[in-house]
């Protein structure tokens, strides 16, 4: 009788602290979660402009408050973020309550951008976790200006403030960081290169950005670029693209996501065709090289045996200054032609050197028709850490990405 009046007791409380608020259940499914990113509609909540939300987990009569962060997506749905912290067991679940609360006064976010007037600067505790450059980057000097451009991260750092990537090397000019450019483009019947500028075919420009997001759970940003082509008559925008990013507050390194989305802005389709890179690129620092980094993929393969290869993740790890920091790139299952096709350098690039380059190259091996009044979704997850990688580690990452939690969001309490 004891342990009913217990039982009851608990469960008017829970009630009548979630009436009119959401229910919020996440199951991790067939996987183990450790520092899960995972999100929910709140529709529910009717959320105002001056509205924000608390969320709550209950752990039997145990209630405590989790960090969380709303955004509006396309749609201007309202999304709610926040981290599965801790290891959630495979099989299990965990609730949440979501309340709607008067927006408060905050002080200054953990995960924050910092705007330059040339740059926007991801930021986790003030330590930069990767910069966009929207600006115009001028080609170094004495070299032909058409490889000047921007619209690409660079840096991106690990989390010991080691820089990982590198732009306009002297071998070639026109890589910079992380990019996004397509190499054969059909065009009302004619190619075009967007990747090599010093054809000047192409090239791709950063617009405005349109979102700037600062909070406890995540920090980014979303940006359009434009795909443009030169004609002898003039400069012609064939594609827009929006990158959204987000960068989260986990542990172990600097997660992040890159979403490309990409619509053909003329009457007329534009077609990727088939060639051995294009797409996702990372060119790294120019410190590692074939005698101090190495390369490992999804499926076993070594930087000999990668290039031509498809894989769901690849890692790359080297020395630097503090050790060994690395990046491990995840693509998605949804993504076209995934498991994506891989272009790297493996020892023998650059006249030996081994300069270390990777691609997904969705167009590696088939084409890929872009129709007007439609646009096209790529998606890839990036952590940069310090140490070394595991494959263990990796495959449990892109699970998370690849197939995160189930949410089953209940508003009828």
């Amino acid at each position: 009788m004891r342990t009913f009046l217990f039982s009851l007791i608990i469960a008017l409380a829970i009630n009548t602290y979630v009436a009119g608020n959401i229910k919020i259940t996440v199951q991790a499914g067939s996987y183990d979660r450790m520092d899960c990113v995972v999100s929910a509609d709140v529709s529910g909540l009717d959320l105002k402009e001056s509205s924000s939300v608390e969320l709550y987990e209950m752990t039997g009569k145990q209630k405590r408050l989790v960090p969380c962060q709303v955004i509006r997506e396309k749609g201007k749905r309202p999304v709610l973020y926040w981290i599965l912290d801790g290891k959630t067991n495979a099989g299990t679940a965990r609730v949440f309550f979501a309340k709607k609360i008067r927006r408060k006064q905050t002080g200054e976010s953990v995960m924050r951008v910092e705007d330059n007037k040339k740059a926007l600067i991801l930021k986790k505790d003030n330590k930069s976790i990767l910069q966009y450059n929207y600006t115009h980057v001028e080609a170094p000097e004495g070299v032909d200006p058409s490889y000047g451009r921007s619209g690409f991260i660079h840096p991106a750092y690990s989390p010991d403030g080691n820089i990982l990537t590198t732009i306009q090397p002297k071998d070639h000019y026109h890589h910079y960081g992380i990019w996004n450019p397509w190499t054969r483009i059909m065009y009302d019947g004619k190619m075009y290169d967007l990747w090599n500028l010093s054809l000047k075919q192409g090239t791709v420009r950063a617009k405005e950005i349109e979102n700037i997001y600062h909070g406890d759970v995540f920090t980014g940003y979303t940006a359009r670029l434009d795909h443009s082509i030169f004609t002898p008559e003039e400069e012609m925008v064939i594609m827009n693209e929006w990158w959204e990013i987000k960068a989260w507050n986990v542990s172990g390194g600097f997660l992040w996501d890159f979403e490309s989305y990409l619509y053909p802005s003329t009457p007329l389709p534009v077609l990727m065709k088939e060639y051995r890179y294009a797409g996702f690129g990372y060119r790294a620092t120019e410190e590692w090289n074939r005698e101090n980094c190495e390369m490992f993929t999804s499926e076993g393969k070594t930087r000999r045996e990668i290039d031509g290869s498809t894989a769901r993740w690849i890692y790359i790890t080297g020395d630097t200054k503090t050790g060994r920091s690395g990046l491990l790139f995840m693509g998605h299952p949804d993504n076209y032609n995934a498991p994506e096709p891989l272009r790297i350098w493996d020892e023998s690039a650059n006249g030996g050197r081994g300069d270390a380059f990777i691609n997904f190259a969705p167009t590696k091996n088939k084409d890929w028709e872009l129709k007007p009044e439609n646009y096209y979704l790529l998606k890839y997850r990036i952590l940069s850490y310090e140490g070394e990688m595991t494959k263990e580690r990796a495959d449990m990452l892109w699970n998370d990405f690849a197939y995160p939690p189930v949410i089953i969001v209940d508003d009828s309490q």
